[in-house]
């Protein structure tokens, strides 16, 4: 498909990290359909990758398949402002590293950017995602809203793994928060919040569907798990994006939610550390609050590897 005729040239955006053997075969998903991304960047922040992930990615660069840009600290909202900043193109398509791709990703995301600039200026595309429990489920018939689900919405958030966005509306306001460190949990509800404050619009498009591999190594999973770890890594985002959205009384609820669960009932020796974790996110996020928002750095541009 020829995209000039189109329009909506679309580049599409990868942050990674600590991903090997699922990173390359993403990119082969993603090379290999019929309607191309017009760029591919990957925004790399593993420090040290295995040899033939290396001399893969290295050759895909050179080739001119991908732009392959190394990052030098882990985080996911930077990488993404990267990615903005970066793009060749307005609309920059944000993906998971550990992604199949159905054949009509491209299209249905180029597709519904027309389709919405034509009735609504101010669209950022959500597209499907089919979780690994999910593959194989009938939801033809669901009424309420999912992000697997096949019927469009309006909505009021969107998963960071798949959807689209103009660079120079996201830009216009600031990019994403880089105050979401390490999990970087609810960076996406908190941009969706400034998009719909500035009368902007969300829409998912179940026809812009990719299947989530949700590898187990790399990635947040790099972290470990919310519920059996005593570090703040997971809680602070959710704290900090209660302060930057005005949510007191969530703020205030969060940490009797985080031990109100099955896991703690059937192991209630992970209580104290579960609330040490949310204390400590709880402070950290209070840091990071007082401190502002860091917001993509529009003057700075990194060198392409």
């Amino acid at each position: 498909m020829n995209s000039m005729q189109t329009g909506h040239q679309i580049t599409v955006a990868i942050p990674t990290y600590r991903r090997e053997h699922v990173l390359l075969e993403s990119l082969d998903y993603l090379l290999a359909l019929d309607v191309s991304p017009e760029e591919i960047l990957v925004l790399d922040q593993t420090e040290t990758h295995e040899a033939a992930t290396e001399q893969r990615l290295r050759e895909l660069h050179d080739a001119g398949r991908i732009r392959w840009l190394r990052l030098a600290m882990p985080s996911i909202p930077q990488a993404m402002n990267r990615g903005l900043l970066e793009a060749k193109h307005d609309i920059v398509l944000f993906v998971d590293d550990d992604i199949r791709p159905e054949p009509e990703l491209i299209a249905a995301h180029r597709a519904a950017h027309r389709a919405a600039h034509r009735a609504h200026e101010g669209v950022l595309v959500a597209g499907r995602v089919i979780q690994p429990w999910e593959e194989g489920r009938d939801f033809s018939g669901e009424t309420r809203f999912r992000f697997a689900g096949l019927k469009p919405f309006w909505i009021d958030e969107f998963m960071g793994g798949n959807f689209s966005v103009s660079r120079r509306a996201a830009l216009s306001l600031g990019g994403f928060d880089e105050n979401f460190v390490r999990v970087a949990y609810r960076f996406e509800a908190e941009f969706a919040h400034r998009w719909r404050a500035s009368g902007r619009r969300i829409w998912f498009e179940p026809a812009a569907c990719l299947h989530h591999l949700k590898d187990g190594d790399g990635g947040t999973r790099t972290y470990g798990e919310h519920l059996t770890t005593w570090r703040p890594d997971h809680a602070v985002g959710a704290y900090y994006y209660c302060l930057r959205t005005g949510s007191a009384g969530e703020f205030l609820k969060r940490p009797f939610r985080a031990v109100a669960t099955r896991h703690h009932l059937r192991r209630p020796w992970w209580i104290p550390l579960t609330l040490i974790a949310e204390l400590r996110g709880m402070v950290w996020a209070l840091a990071l609050y007082v401190r502002g928002p860091s917001h993509a750095d529009q003057t700075v541009r990194s060198k392409h590897a």
